[in-house]
């Protein structure tokens, strides 16, 4: 597990890492419920995973009342820099998050998402390692 300087959260309790862990700097968790990444987690600098939000109605919201929905991020996931997973979000295994994105709802299994607010932009698929492989080899990079 790697944090790199300047983690912040508000209890550190809540928040559970898997194996093969990387955050890079200026990564905040709100972690008022709980926040679970799983195996292999890489997160760009100046990420944040937020449990908390308050409520919409003013009456409620200026008496002080939050809510706190868990996060949970599954295997193999990797977050661009400046994203930014709200309250109750549950993110799949095989998943890349692209830089900037507000991801408010689950992003499945094997799924390329970015946006404001994230969307699943499309699967990744063995084509994905093919044109690495490729990429590789057009540059002298074989193993």
């Amino acid at each position: 597990m790697t944090f790199v300087s300047r983690f912040y959260c508000d209890y550190g309790y809540n928040i559970s890492v898997g194996e093969n862990f990387y955050a890079n700097h200026n990564l905040i968790i709100l972690d008022g419920n709980r926040v679970r990444f799983g195996d292999n987690v890489f997160i760009a600098p100046s990420c944040t995973f937020s449990t908390a939000g308050h409520p919409i109605d003013k009456e409620r919201r200026n008496k002080g009342l939050e809510y706190a929905h868990p996060i949970t991020v599954g295997d193999d996931v990797w977050f661009g820099a400046n994203v930014t997973v709200l309250p109750g979000v549950k993110i799949g295994s095989n998943v890349v998050i692209g830089a900037g994105s507000l991801v408010n709802k689950d992003i499945p299994d094997n799924s390329l998402a970015f946006g404001n607010p994230c969307k699943v932009i499309r699967e990744i698929t063995e084509k994905d390692l093919e044109n690495l492989w490729e990429y590789k080899k057009n540059h002298g990079l074989e193993e």
